[in-house]
């Protein structure tokens, strides 16, 4: 068995990964939404589910709201119940995606009114952190256009910034507004804000509060992503990432279920940027479950991230830097290599028992009885899901 240095055991103790609360409710394809036994009704029952996670894995100290999806009538209340189960708020989003006024657009809208209500509803989300405790006010557009000629694209990018401004200027010392982009869907000739090019430019113009939200299934296939991390790192804009996984498109699978490689590469320049354990860069889960249960889904996702840190915390980096000044390219990518096929997983199992937390989390939960509670004793009332 690989053990790991103590050095790497210390990084992994600080390791937080927020989850979603809306992973908890039902999810679908374009086709369907399915239910399950068991699933939240409430933004309480989805805090309920979500502390579950952490105490298995010790991973998971805070939950992201979603608005309105999460609206409650005291939001501190709400903020209390989160304590009360051992993790607190986190990041608030907005939606902007889910009214007909926002069919062609919100914050970029050519009426007025429509971008008044859009940006009234991302003030009242700042309402909501201001109760949460909450830092980040996460924006992602489902803005853009379907035909050559819809839409007049540098008047939007005018429009996206006029309204980010306002929303800016209304956080509080310690808030930030976080950008997200996705480079197509629900538009399909054009998108508001595609890439991390077009965010990176929208937020360096509002302020230092304004920083890059990363979506690891937010890219064309064959995007470098972990060129991209650098980057935003290098600049100084990396605010967040939203962890999930896709085959194809925004599949918003288990993080590291299509190319755990790839998420090995991407911690490598996590951790070779600072970020890692760095309180300006948010960590989270990004995912809806569609056909396996939920929190099992969160609990092998945040352990599938675990797993990839391990393995980017053991690079030689000494090693690999030589081989890199000395041209040797196949010795690089050895080392390279070498750490991604290290198998942490005894060790990691080992050293969660030695804090007090199960040597395999899946199977302890699965023993625990939770689920068949939960599924006895949510019957009746609106399961949360999509819209709710």
């Amino acid at each position: 068995m690989t053990a790991l240095p103590s050095d790497v055991l210390s990084a992994l103790e600080k390791q937080a990964i927020e989850l979603p609360s809306w992973a908890f409710g039902n999810s679908g394809t374009r086709f369907k939404v399915f239910g399950s036994p068991g699933t939240p009704r409430d933004p309480y029952e989805k805090i309920a589910d979500a502390a579950q996670v952490h105490a298995y894995t010790g991973l998971a100290p805070t939950v992201a709201l979603h608005i309105p999806w999460d609206t409650v009538d005291s939001f501190a209340d709400l903020r209390r119940h989160a304590e009360d189960h051992g993790v607190a708020l986190g990041t608030v989003n907005s939606n902007t995606f889910q009214d007909d006024d926002y069919r062609l657009g919100a914050l970029t809208h050519e009426d007025e009114r429509v971008r008044r209500k859009a940006i009234d509803h991302h003030l009242a989300c700042i309402d909501v952190m201001d109760q949460t405790g909450g830092r980040d006010l996460k924006i992602w557009l489902a803005e853009g256009s379907n035909y050559p000629g819809q839409a007049d694209m540098r008047s939007r990018q005018d429009r996206l910034h006029d309204s980010l401004q306002e929303i800016y200027d209304r956080l509080g010392n310690d808030q930030r507004l976080v950008l997200e982009y996705k480079f197509f869907e629900p538009a399909f000739y054009h998108t508001d804000v595609p890439d991390w090019g077009t965010s990176y430019a929208q937020v360096v113009a509002l302020g230092e509060k304004a920083m890059v939200c990363l979506d690891t299934g937010h890219h064309a296939p064959g995007t470098n992503i972990e060129f991209i991390v650098m980057q935003l790192l290098r600049l100084g804009r990396l605010g967040s990432f939203d962890f999930n996984s896709r085959f194809y498109a925004d599949d918003d699978l288990i993080v590291g279920a299509a190319d755990p490689f790839q998420l090995f590469r991407i911690l490598v320049e996590v951790i070779r940027g600072g970020a890692l354990n760095n309180a300006d860069v948010a960590f989270m889960l990004d995912q809806c479950h569609n056909i396996e249960d939920k929190i099992p889904g969160q609990i092998r996702s945040v352990l599938n991230v675990q797993e990839m840190t391990a393995r980017a915390l053991l690079l030689d980096r000494e090693a690999l830097a030589a081989a890199q000044r000395a041209g040797d390219v196949l010795g690089a990518n050895a080392v390279f290599m070498d750490a991604f096929a290290t198998d942490v997983r005894p060790a990691l199992a080992e050293w969660r028992q030695s804090r007090g937390l199960p040597a395999d989390p899946m199977a302890a939960y699965a023993a625990s009885g939770y689920a068949e509670r939960i599924a006895a004793e949510r019957v009746g009332g609106a399961q949360a899901g999509w819209g709710a």
